[in-house]
């Protein structure tokens, strides 16, 4: 018999969580339930989860910040879920490392839907390319610190990075010496919004080169492998 996926629900409405949990189990899936970021960090110590559901508006430490931690410690993946369906908020959420966003209310279909399509994508990434946890990384005498997103260039200069950036490099930064495709980064860095990135993939690795003020005719760290995408060239500690 085929092993159940693990799905975790924090909502601080009981109401749904019990709504979700019915219709999942139904679908085949087991469930997990907890109403805020404690429940969710007792949950994940308890059991790992497939894939986490989470709430934006929880009581105490609310999903962004649950997410961003989530994110540095561990690879499962994130459907991030608010009442209020804001562009700004699907794009901080998505920033923060969730893979999808859905909007209150919704069809429970819905979210069955994007959690099989989630799961279908993870899965379809080799091994090698999973994401490690790490708390920060040195490399070419720059350091990224994964919690608070600086990044410090070697002569102490802390340079600011967007959103993309941060994911981007983080994604070269957990696959070093590694030659990544577009479809690839595209892959590991969003979730079902990757049409805008599909397009732009090269003006964001541009965009990141310029951060680490990197030669735009002769990079040193970020290489060009013509015909095939980019490999991370240095050499990379990684601290967890």
């Amino acid at each position: 018999m085929a092993t159940q996926d693990h799905i975790l629900i924090v909502d601080d409405d009981a109401e749904i969580r019990g709504l979700l949990r019915d219709y999942l189990q139904k679908n085949g899936y087991r469930v997990t339930l907890a109403a805020d970021g404690k429940g969710m960090w007792a949950a994940l110590e308890a059991a790992r989860p497939d894939l986490v559901v989470l709430d934006l508006m929880l009581p105490g430490e609310d999903g962004f910040s649950l997410c961003r931690a989530l994110r540095v410690r561990s690879g499962v993946p994130v459907i991030m879920l608010t009442a209020r369906g804001e562009e700004t908020d699907r794009i901080v959420g998505l920033e923060m490392g969730a893979d999808d966003y859905l909007s209150k209310p919704f069809n429970p279909r819905e979210l069955l839907a994007r959690i099989k399509s989630v799961l279908r994508r993870t899965r379809a990434l080799p091994d090698n390319l999973k994401p490690e946890a790490a708390a920060s990384y040195r490399f070419s005498g720059w350091t990224l610190d994964a919690v608070t997103r600086n990044l410090t260039a070697p002569d102490s200069v802390v340079v600011p990075l967007g959103g993309t950036e941060f994911r981007l490099l983080r994604i070269f930064l957990d696959h070093p010496n590694r030659v990544l495709t577009r479809d690839q980064l595209i892959d590991l860095m969003l979730s079902r919004d990757t049409a805008p990135f599909d397009r732009a993939i090269d003006v964001q690795v541009s965009r990141l080169r310029h951060r680490l003020r990197e030669d735009a005719k002769e990079p040193a760290i970020i290489k060009t492998v013509r015909g095939q995408g980019y490999v991370f060239a240095a050499p990379v500690e990684a601290v967890s």
